[in-house]
């Protein structure tokens, strides 16, 4: 920069764009005290955006959230800028116009002849890198990415994304900006996706290649990751809520960006959905058809009750194992207890990323007799079971009714290596892996970062500690043996600390 920024905390905020990002940016910052002067290219925008902003301190302080006096005092700070050269008196602009490089090179070329030579510069974009934004500037190092999520006031963060060429002195300012505004700020690094969005891409990607893959429905991953997995909602109610012409440009983007980076391999099946108009609640069809903006979800089926059957567990995992047995047990069906099962046995295995059939097999079982339990999370909540291709059907009925004991819900799968939770839990935990291990952000603003920004139940790495790294690791060297798809390649920050038990947090 031409002169350093001043150590003083901003006191005038400009922002150019008035959707619905730049009037939750203005509503955040006023509550913090700024001035906040706001600027459109449309006539009226920032009159709306005003207008609905102070609607929302109004019904705030009607709900007694806030005083009257402090809606009027919020409003104060709302400010019209008329022309962009009215920004002038600005210490800091954020942009919030249109997803376009040339656009945001523009208009920041044009600011700084306008803003002083301390004045910062910010960026809200989603998916361009900031150092190329920057790029067009006289100043690189007043540039900043200053990422928030939609809606603004709710979600709890901003990525504040420094360019190559951004002053240290930045980013210490706008960093104690986003604290002041009431968010974590969470300070990552200029790559695709930044933090949260890069973090995100597993939850997605990987459900829908298991339903390419033909092992199940959307209703059912969708349920197993919210009963099993505790997510807010599933990958399939996600992609219907943002909309496919959002999403699969996002997946595209950031698969192209990282140069075909197979962990982030985008799905044919959205495409041909996306083709198809089939975008999600704003169509009214998306995965799921929708009524009055309610999705229709088929409903679930309880498994028939059938008469005990003698029962046989493996022993490959005797955490799993014992956790079966003592289902089997209060279940009142009767345990077979010695090294290989009878003729008559249903065949319990707990394969981690291991198919039925693999699994079978190397136990030198029948496979007619096998089915296979995920136990990433043990038995509460919903139970998921595979069966083998020749698995005889009064096997898979049975152990649906034992699984079904005690009211349980209970999922059936086609054969697949990894069921549907451990997949999506193992490729969520090594994407994170590998976002601290190109140093994205530390492991502690990653999780947090997540939590906020996504909803997740943990953190990527705090899901890994969790669910037992070496579990996870196993997981991911299944797939990877089995499919020979580098997607599921562990991170090397994972396998390093797996191979040394050493907590994913604790780095």
């Amino acid at each position: 920069m031409s002169s350093e920024p001043t150590p003083n905390a901003f006191t005038t905020l400009g922002i150019v764009g008035t959707g619905a990002m730049g009037r939750g940016i203005a509503q955040l910052a006023a509550q913090a005290g700024m001035d906040v002067m706001l600027f459109d290219v449309k006539e009226g925008a920032v009159k709306e955006a005003q207008a609905f902003i102070n609607g929302l301190w109004q019904r705030s302080a009607e709900k007694q959230r806030i005083t009257p006096e402090q809606a009027q005092r919020y409003s104060d700070h709302l400010i019209e800028a008329t022309s962009l050269t009215a920004l002038a008196p600005c210490d800091i602009v954020v942009e919030a116009i249109v997803e376009k490089l040339e656009a945001k090179q523009e208009l920041f070329s044009d600011l700084e002849g306008i803003v002083s030579p301390q004045a910062v510069l910010a960026t809200n974009t989603s998916s361009l890198s900031v150092t190329a934004i920057a790029a067009a500037c006289q100043c690189p190092e007043r540039v900043i990415g200053f990422h928030f999520f939609n809606p603004v006031p709710l979600m709890k963060i901003v990525e504040v994304i420094p360019g190559l060429r951004t002053h240290e002195k930045v980013i210490k300012l706008v960093k104690a900006m986003g604290a002041a505004m009431g968010h974590f700020t969470a300070l990552a690094t200029d790559t695709p996706g930044f933090l949260v969005n890069h973090a995100g891409r597993a939850f997605g990607t990987e459900a829908l290649r298991i339903l390419g893959e033909n092992i199940t429905d959307p209703a059912t991953i969708d349920r197993i990751m919210v009963d099993q997995g505790k997510f807010r909602m599933g990958p399939f109610t996600l992609l219907d809520l943002t909309g496919l012409d959002v999403s699969h440009a996002v997946m595209e983007s950031i698969y192209h960006q990282y140069y075909e980076e197979a962990r982030f391999r985008p799905s044919p099946l959205t495409r041909q959905r996306l083709a198809a108009g089939l975008l999600g609640r704003k169509t009214g069809e998306g995965f799921y058809r929708y009524v009055e903006g309610q999705a229709q979800v088929p409903e679930e089926t309880a498994p028939a009750r059938v008469p005990p059957r003698p029962v046989w567990i493996s022993q490959d995992d005797p955490e799993s194992a014992k956790m079966l047995a003592d289902m089997v047990n209060a279940a009142g069906w009767p345990l077979e207890t010695t090294a290989q099962p009878t003729d008559q046995a249903l065949c319990l295995l707990t394969p981690f990323g291991e198919d039925t059939t693999s699994c079978a097999l190397r136990q030198a079982l029948n496979a007619r007799q096998c089915v296979a339990v995920d136990m990433l999370a043990g038995l509460e909540q919903r139970r998921s079971l595979m069966a083998t291709p020749i698995t005889h059907p009064d096997v898979i009925q049975a152990a649906s009714s034992l699984l079904h004991h005690d009211g349980t819900p209970v999922s059936v799968l086609n054969d697949s290596n990894g069921f549907v939770l451990q997949r999506i839990v193992a490729c969520i935990v090594n994407v994170g892996a590998d976002i601290a291990q190109q140093g994205v952000a530390t492991p502690d603003t990653i999780d947090r970062a997540v939590e906020l920004g996504l909803g997740y139940p943990f953190g990527p790495l705090r899901m890994g500690d969790h669910y037992g790294i070496k579990r996870i690791m196993t997981i991911l060297t299944n797939l990877l043996a089995a499919t020979g798809d580098p997607r599921y390649r562990p991170s090397p920050w994972l396998r390093r600390r797996a191979a040394l038990d050493t907590p994913l947090t604790a780095a």
